[in-house]
């Protein structure tokens, strides 16, 4: 059955095609397994909760009739502003407004976020901008450029609220500098959600073709609810596509974890527990509570243009499992700078289990993707990846210590893998950062760095052991089988293309000072050099074969040091440096290679003269990349088949044209 909604009728009718509803939460509240809501193009200012759930071959499906022409937003405008002094105007605003909460009393705040003054979860927006909230009048007042944000320009226009002494209202002030708000389209978010169901368990729903933005949503790290503008709430199945989703104050989707009743944001709650252990009991209370393959996951976002949000584009933990990324592109994540913690990127997935995410295109963003903790049989393919770091140079005048962070392409955490990225294009000064283990690089492109190889296991304690321990998994399920911290090594380089690129002053001034931090090295030079000191798999099996390796042996340190690194097939150029104990590979000394991304009619293309300079390389097949060690699960597909490397970055067949690197040779 088709159900019509259209925000410009009249009257709010009955569904049919000639009487339409007037709000899609109408078809929401009747809409059955194998319906159609059909909405036609309009502004939808509701937050709409699915509340009956499809079947795998009977989704219920939610449609813009227009591609992106149907809106839902999280914002309502306001008129009736006064002018208070000079460029900053009032707006008053009676409480019973907020029919769900109160975003303007609503502080932003959860485990992880490192944040030196408060913020609501409410918005100003100035003609579809966010305007920059202070915690005082006077900066609205006399505002001063925000040197933080990657919007310099636009950061004196700025707003405060606080509650009115003698009604039940809220106050807003906003500078925005010399327009008139009421001549303008101003609006405020006041809702927290746009397409959320409040309970849990609403399954196979798509979204399809909706431009989504501006909620007042909540932080969300693993360790709490994770509340998106946009989400399935714990469910399983839904379909996220060609939606255009943007300005959420925190997450724009969230494919993450449910309301876990005495372990919500316990850290900030309950501070005698660190927030590792909580973390790590969140795992374990969803296996009690259910958590499996066969009720949650399995969720598909592709084709979405996902931007200017405060936290990630796409955030998850444990719900994200079995999903499917693909297509999106992914930029301008976290760029007021006006949230900060450790909980931030284009995508942030916990325990990403068999999660792909392919094909997608991150740039401008604090960093890219942030794997962390339980990633095991995830695979990052034929992503392309720019500019995911500081990008404006007056950033790099604020160290990394005052929370801005460096940035980066791809984060990937203490989890034990297998993680297989292959591929992929990562042009970023700092391409990679990589403190674990059980990972896999084949053909990619690298013109940036692999970071912090062999740190951050340790949690930041001095005079106690803090060694933090993550869960493993049954190959291709949820069901934890152990915990295990991180070894290091374990780690596959083949065919990949590194190339040394001209490195700012300002980064190397910032890197030279945390090249001997546990949380990062400030390595800024190209390559596999990172894995000096590591050993071949020939030489780790020798301790455990007889006397040898310096006692070893004898000992149980066999059992705790740092696990073998394969390599094979690398190309060096412009100075990259392989590792000491790199196998079959070319430094290339006589060429200077050259990288270059390029943009035409809003297409992205790469243009390298690499490929004049290639050799031959082999085929890299599963059987080539073996197992994972902590969780003995083999580099593979997530139904168990073998993955063949034999389709380049661009789909081409690489058979009889194998070289390093995501493209074929010619």
């Amino acid at each position: 059955m088709i159900w019509y909604v259209d925000c410009k009728v009249k009257v709010n009718g009955d569904g049919s095609k000639d009487h339409p509803f007037m709000h899609i939460q109408d078809a929401a509240n009747v809409a059955m397994a194998g319906d159609e809501v059909l909405v036609a193009s309009g502004i939808y200012r509701e937050d709409v909760s699915p509340v009956n759930a499809g079947t795998e071959k009977k989704p219920i499906v939610y449609r813009s009739a227009e591609h992106r022409g149907a809106i839902i937003t999280g914002a309502d405008v306001f008129k009736g502003w006064e002018q208070y002094q000079g460029d900053t105007w009032k707006l008053e605003i009676p409480n019973s407004y907020f029919v769900k909460g109160n975003p303007y009393t609503t502080i932003v705040f959860g485990d992880w976020l490192n944040q030196d003054l408060p913020v609501h979860t409410g918005e100003v927006f100035l003609n579809g901008k966010s305007l920059y909230e202070k915690n005082e009048l006077e900066q609205v007042l006399n505002p001063e450029f925000y040197e933080e944000s990657w919007d310099r320009d636009f950061t004196k226009h700025t707003w405060y609220t606080c509650q009115s002494e003698t009604e039940d209202k809220t106050i807003i002030y906003a500078n925005f500098q010399g327009k008139n708000p009421n001549e303008e389209n101003v609006e405020l978010n006041v809702r927290s959600h746009c397409f959320y169901p409040v309970a849990e368990h609403v399954n196979y729903i798509t979204l399809t073709g909706f431009v989504v933005c501006k909620a007042a949503t909540q932080w969300a790290p693993p360790t709490a609810h994770q509340e998106g503008m946009i989400g399935p709430h714990w469910s399983k199945g839904w379909v996220i596509e060609d939606c255009e989703i943007s300005h959420s104050k925190c997450s724009g989707i969230s494919l993450g974890k449910y309301k876990q009743q005495g372990n919500d944001n316990k850290w900030s709650h309950w501070k005698f527990k660190d927030g590792a252990q909580t973390q790590r009991d969140c795992s374990f209370i969803a296996q009690i509570d259910g958590w499996s393959k066969e009720t949650i996951g399995s969720h598909t976002v592709r084709n979405c243009d996902i931007h200017d949000c405060g936290q990630t584009g796409i955030v998850g933990n444990l719900g994200c499992v079995f999903s499917l990324i693909e297509n999106n592109h992914i930029h301008h994540i976290n760029n007021k700078r006006n949230l900060a913690g450790a909980e931030i990127g284009g995508i942030k997935f916990h325990a990403a289990i068999d999660v792909v995410i392919r094909n997608n295109h991150f740039h401008d963003n604090v960093r890219g993707i942030w794997l962390d903790w339980q990633n095991q049989g995830t695979r990052v393919s034929n992503n392309l990846f720019h500019d995911n770091c500081l990008s404006r140079d007056y950033l790099l005048h604020k160290k990394s210590k005052e929370g801005l962070g460096l940035g980066e392409d791809l984060w990937i955490e203490i989890a034990h893998g297998p993680t297989t990225v292959d591929n992929n294009i990562f042009l970023s000064e700092r391409a990679v950062k990589l403190p674990t283990q059980g990972v896999a690089f084949v053909h990619n492109l690298f013109y940036g760095s692999i970071a912090a190889v062999g740190r951050g296991v340790k949690n930041g304690s001095v005079n106690y052991d803090s060694t933090r321990y993550t869960p493993i998994h049954m190959p291709h399920r949820t069901e934890i089988t152990g915990v295990m911290s991180i070894l290091h090594g374990d780690v596959r380089f083949y065919n990949n293309v590194f190339v040394q690129p001209e490195v700012r002053q300002g980064m190397l001034d910032i890197c030279e000072e945390d090249h001997d931090g546990e949380w990062d090295d400030g390595n800024l030079v190209a390559g596999t050099v990172s894995y000096n000191g590591y050993m071949t798999e020939k030489v780790w099996k020798s301790y455990f074969e007889g006397y040898c390796g310096e006692g070893a042996a004898d000992t149980r340190d066999k059992y705790y040091m740092p696990l073998p690194v394969w390599t094979g097939g690398n190309v060096y150029f412009n100075g990259a440096k392989p590792c000491d104990i790199e196998e079959d590979f070319v430094v290339d000394t006589e060429h200077k290679a050259t990288v270059e991304l390029k943009v035409v009619d809003g297409k992205y293309t790469v243009e390298t003269n690499v490929l004049d300079f290639l050799p031959k390389a082999n085929l890299i097949e599963s059987d080539t990349l073996g197992m994972a060690f902590e969780p003995e699960e083999r580099f593979e597909n997530p139904d168990g088949s073998d993955i063949i490397f034999d389709v380049d970055y661009n789909g081409k067949s690489r058979v009889g044209h194998i070289v390093a690197g995501p493209f074929a040779g010619k």
